[in-house]
């Protein structure tokens, strides 16, 4: 029985030599022939995956048909199944190791597709040191390979499709989000043709089902690659091969008002021209444009462009060597910390195609080195088109992945901490008369007190309505500004604050009179001191351009303090206080006989003394109109 057993086992074994055998094209079955030659038909016809059927069966008839293997895995690389296919090209080279060499460039794809970089860099070394005329190509697959190997480890990366509240048949991309990551606007190519733009808003239980925003937004052009301002209220997007277009894609704009969207305009010049401009993304506090625009110097590079006082933009400028390369930037997003840019590159060190990378803003206002986001969230394919919500942890991008609902769709994922931007705050509320109670349209500015920076320049809507960033880690100064009013002063210290929520205030503004006093909460002193701190700098030069457009305006600075020390030091140290702001404001030209500064020491107390809070408060600097002449 034995002897039995072990004589079947030999024979099976020499079937499986024999069915392993190698079969070329020559050598085919007639039957694995004419499936390799339908094949062939069908990957002229962009048919993929019904070429590997066919394969398959050929492979059935011919189960060492080494052609076949070849083309499967070229057919599986079409298709960005990288397993499958490094699957099938190892078979081709362990039937035929010769046979391999034509599609050596293509099996180094493969092994890079599945993370295997090393791999992919001896294959296409190997392929380099023999092809008579490798080509840029090959050149360019090892200088990713490369990179790649040098980087050595994976970065955390866990995408979880949206859903199909969000998802569909048809391709999504190019997500969007309000700075409350509660509305989420993306571009989806409904039924493969047509570009529009669907709307989902959050709640208690998740993101509701899309729908289409519909006219005027949309219309029968296609519409694409949009983004919606941090306070929901502005789109900006691009329409290509519209009739009023400056080139063949401009970029275009909607503002949202109390009646719905309003039709689509042309930005005009000078951000649109006779090139292509794309991929807009508006700043925070929406006085900044970045896009991406065709050059004839480079592939593409990424510009920005300021709003002006008139409401118009200003020359774009490019955004310099640290971003823009030979090759293509594009999809820019500007988190709303305003200190974080991410976009998309091919000219930079990377793994293949285009790959996300991340910059910071410089204390001089310049972007710092790109830096690549690493494996597995840039792939040897096309990446690209990445925005992260203001806490600075969600991040959402299109991808194709194997549980896509048909195509490409939306993901997010939590994004590791060395690529975050700040988590990012927001104070917002509207801007009103004292006297009358009407709304005003005012300027918001919110600068860092530490470096004396603008973080935001905000201007209020029709209605008096304004959101402004506050990105967590830092001290903000918050001044509101209308001519006829005096201005308005608040600080945010965020250094140690790490809420979820905003901060909601509505900031009354008073008119120009007498008695009309504003406390000055950004002048800072030493304890016990009365020489003024570096950052009190911002609040008073804004005293002095209230003094120099308000000429005829006379005031007091007034001195307060707490109840600790003794009434004599008290009354000395606010004097002393007053004196020091008086004396900057007439270093900078402002007429000694329009200023009187005068210390109450803890007499006026405005909270109890009971209290750090309440001290704090009592420690105060006042503005107060005296006289207007």
């Amino acid at each position: 029985m034995k002897r039995a057993l072990l004589l079947s086992a030999c024979l099976w074994c020499c079937c499986l030599q024999i069915q392993a055998q190698t079969v070329t094209y020559e050598t085919a079955p007639k039957k694995a022939k004419a499936l390799f030659d339908q094949a062939v038909d069908a990957v002229r016809m962009y048919k993929s995956r019904e070429a590997i059927a066919l394969l398959q069966n050929a492979l059935k008839a011919a189960p060492g048909f080494t052609d076949a293997y070849g083309q499967m895995g070229l057919c599986y690389i079409d298709l960005k199944d990288y397993a499958s296919a490094k699957e099938s090209f190892t078979k081709l080279k362990q039937l035929d190791s010769s046979g391999l060499k034509p599609v050596l460039v293509a099996y180094s794809r493969a092994m890079a597709g599945t993370g295997d970089f090393q791999g992919a860099l001896n294959t296409i070394t190997q392929y380099l040191a023999t092809a008579k005329s490798p080509g840029a190509n090959a050149e360019k697959l090892k200088a990713n390979y490369t990179f790649a190997v040098a980087q050595r480890q994976q970065v955390p990366f866990h995408p979880e499709n949206l859903g199909d509240q969000i998802n569909s048949k048809d391709p999504e991309y190019f997500p969007s989000l309000t700075i409350d990551a509660q509305t989420l606007i993306y571009t989806r190519r409904v039924n493969g043709r047509n570009e529009d733009f669907f709307i989902s808003r959050r709640d208690s239980s998740g993101w509701q089902p899309a729908q289409n925003m519909g006219e005027p937004v949309n219309s029968s052009f296609n519409e694409g690659a949009q983004n919606i301002s941090q306070d929901g209220t502005l789109l900006v997007f691009t329409g290509c091969e519209f009739p009023e277009g400056k080139g063949s894609c401009d970029i275009y704009y909607s503002e949202k008002t109390a009646n719905g969207w309003t039709p689509p305009r042309n930005i005009g010049a000078p951000i649109n021209t006779r090139d292509w401009e794309s991929q807009p993304c508006l700043s925070a506090d929406k006085q900044t444009l970045y896009f991406a625009r065709e050059t004839t110097d480079a592939g593409a590079d990424l510009f920005m462009s300021r709003r002006l006082e008139n409401g118009r933009w200003s020359a774009p400028e490019r955004l310099g060597p640290n971003i823009n390369t030979r090759g293509r930037e594009t999809t820019p997003f500007i988190h709303a910390d305003g200190q974080t840019l991410y976009f998309a590159s091919n000219g930079h060190p990377g793994y293949g195609g285009l790959d996300i990378f991340y910059s910071r803003r410089q204390p001089d206002g310049s972007w710092g080195p790109a830096t690549n986001l690493g494996y597995p969230i840039n792939t040897i394919d096309e990446d690209a088109s990445l925005v992260v919500e203001a806490n600075g942890k969600t991040a959402y991008f299109a991808s194709d992945r194997s549980d896509t609902r048909g195509a490409l769709d939306i993901y997010r994922f939590e994004l590791y901490p060395e690529a975050r931007p700040l988590q990012t705050l927001y104070v917002k509320g509207y801007v009103y008369d004292t006297t009358t109670h009407k709304r005003l349209t005012a300027n918001i500015d919110v600068i860092d007190l530490q470096g004396g920076y603008p973080i935001a320049a905000v201007k209020t809507n029709d209605n008096g309505d304004f959101l402004a960033p506050l990105p967590v880690g830092k001290d903000y100064a918050f001044h509101v500004n209308k001519k006829g009013y005096l201005f308005y002063s608040d600080n945010f210290s965020l250094k140690d604050h790490h809420p979820g929520t905003p901060f909601e205030k509505n900031i009354p503004l008073q008119p120009l009179a007498v008695n009309a006093s504003i406390i000055l909460h950004n002048i800072f002193f030493q304890s016990n001191q009365y020489s003024l701190e570096p950052a009190s700098v911002t609040e008073l030069d804004k005293l002095v351009k209230l003094m120099q457009d308000n000429p005829s305006l006379k005031i007091e600075i007034a001195g307060h303090t707490d109840n600790v020390g003794s009434d004599k030091d008290n009354i000395t140290l606010s004097t002393n206080r007053a004196k020091a702001v008086v004396k900057y404001l007439t270093d900078k030209g402002i007429n000694i006989n329009r200023l009187t500064s005068r210390g109450y020491g803890e007499t006026q107390p405005i909270a109890g003394n009971d209290t750090e809070e309440g001290r704090a408060a009592n420690r105060r600097t006042v503005f107060r109109i005296v006289g207007v002449e």
